[in-house]
């Protein structure tokens, strides 16, 4: 991430294809390609992690141990769901990527741990490998639960695949309980993710200033991931260990964004005093309440996990745990 062509900001390196001013060589440019060849090795492990989930959910369901099977009692039949058990597993490892795409952004462009022996350019194609495989992870959850719609009504198949499209890939297209909000709520994140990712390769069409603008709103598309888990996960429908350790993961990535805003590596992103900021009024008096408005999400947060009330239903008895359905 850069903030011109010629001079990069701290912690961003540019490896644009422009003469080095020193000697007179040409630098080798980043192309869409070659980090798609450097993602191979990372992408490699997010599909292990992603068959360990997957492995943990099929014996979960087989135990009965799993919420799913409370939400949809006929999804015990394993043989006929594994589909949607492995877009799971799959949505599971793009929220875990998500989040360690969102946590190498946020020390590129801010203050990052002396500790940490990662150059600034190794870190920041990290960034961009992870980021990458996002993508693919979130694209893997949306065809392979679109694919489970298919498998379940294989005797109109025709007419199956028009239909999982429209519910899987058509905003308002899924029109059924929870999903009508949650479903779209995933499209957003995947449909925002794919410019938001590639946009990078682009930059220097677009200007390094407007890629750096919009390639803020990455954070959105993680936290419509987020949402739409906390909102649509069978795994996390109740109350819980899990669910609440899902809203503990947010708290390192508000604190380091907190950080971020506070000590941002660009002296000009400083929020100096209104008599001090060279803008208008307004632009200080936004970026201060962006400040607050992240320090009250840590409050929030914290809230969260004291009180261990995060939003989830309460588990059903026993014996009417199959009159709850996951529309």
């Amino acid at each position: 991430m850069t903030s011109s062509p010629a001079q990069p900001a701290p912690g961003e390196a540019d490896d644009s294809a422009v003469p080095d001013a020193e000697t007179g060589e040409r630098q080798r440019r980043t192309t869409l390609r070659s980090d798609l060849r450097a993602s191979v090795p990372d992408g490699a492990v997010a599909l292990v992690v992603t068959a360990a989930v997957f492995a943990l959910l099929y014996y979960r369901i087989r135990a009965e141990t799993s919420s799913t099977v409370s939400v949809m009692p006929f999804m015990a039949d394993t043989g006929e769901f594994w589909m949607y058990f492995l877009s799971q597993a799959f949505g599971w490892s793009a929220l875990l990527w998500a989040w360690i795409t969102v946590v190498l952004g946020l020390m590129l462009s801010g203050p990052r741990p002396a500790r940490l022996r990662l150059s600034g350019q190794r870190l920041e194609r990290l960034h961009r490998t992870t980021s990458l495989n996002t993508i693919a992870l979130i694209a893997a959850h949306a065809l392979l639960f679109a694919a489970q719609l298919v498998r379940s009504d294989t005797a109109r198949w025709h007419s199956a695949i028009a239909t999982a499209f429209v519910e899987t890939f058509v905003p308002g297209g899924y029109d059924s309980g929870t999903g009508k909000l949650a479903i779209p709520l995933g499209q957003a994140a995947l449909y925002l993710a794919i410019p938001l990712g590639l946009l990078f390769y682009i930059r220097h069409r677009i200007g390094p200033r407007t890629w750096r603008v919009l390639h803020r709103f990455v954070i959105v598309v993680y936290i419509l991931s987020v949402w739409h888990t906390l909102l649509y996960g069978t795994n996390v429908w109740y109350d819980g260990w899990f669910r609440t350790a899902v809203w503990l993961l947010q708290l390192p990535i508000v604190a380091i964004l907190l950080l971020r805003l506070t000590r941002p590596a660009r002296r000009s992103e400083k929020l100096r005093g209104p008599s001090a900021h060279t803008g208008s009024p307004v632009s200080w008096f936004l970026r201060l309440s962006g400040r607050l408005a992240v320090a009250g999400m840590i409050v929030a947060l914290i809230g969260v996990l004291i009180s261990g009330k995060d939003g989830g239903r309460t588990v059903p008895p026993a014996d009417t745990s199959s009159s709850h359905h996951h529309d």
